[in-house]
């Protein structure tokens, strides 16, 4: 059975992406701890991110860094936030947001209801600042 992830990937469950390739993807939680919280994804479903294998991983990683460093740039944060939690999804994937201190590193902290104009702003900001469409691929 496809997780919620495979779901948002394939097109049957609405997504806001900022980056997407043949391996991995890049879109917004919709429940944030800061504007601009992302989710980065693989393709491929793998459960837990031990489990992927090392040129995976090492993908996942550079588009998390590219991802972290638009984060900083859209949304004016002194650092990126860098989090591997894995229990609410069985999909493997690393969470990067904004993060001005350490209450993005609380998932309890989440904004639980989040307006879709505020998703959209984030979105677009951060694809701006990665240089995608709103299809997460590259137009650069």
């Amino acid at each position: 059975m496809s997780t919620v992830f495979t779901k948002i990937i394939n097109g049957e469950i609405p997504g806001r992406f900022v980056y997407r390739d043949n391996e991995v993807v890049a879109f917004l939680t919709i429940e944030p701890v800061a504007p601009g919280h992302t989710l980065i994804v693989p393709v491929e479903e793998v459960d837990r991110w031990t489990d992927a294998a090392p040129e995976l991983w090492s993908h996942m990683n550079e588009v998390a860094l590219m991802v972290g460093n638009a984060v900083v740039e859209a949304f004016n944060a002194p650092r990126a936030g860098y989090l591997i939690a894995g229990f609410e999804v069985p999909h493997a994937h690393i969470h990067v947001f904004p993060a001005h201190d350490m209450s993005g590193y609380n998932l309890a902290n989440v904004d639980r209801n989040p307006s879709a104009e505020s998703l959209d702003e984030a979105a677009s900001k951060l694809r701006a600042a990665i240089g995608t469409d709103e299809h997460g691929e590259l137009v650069r």
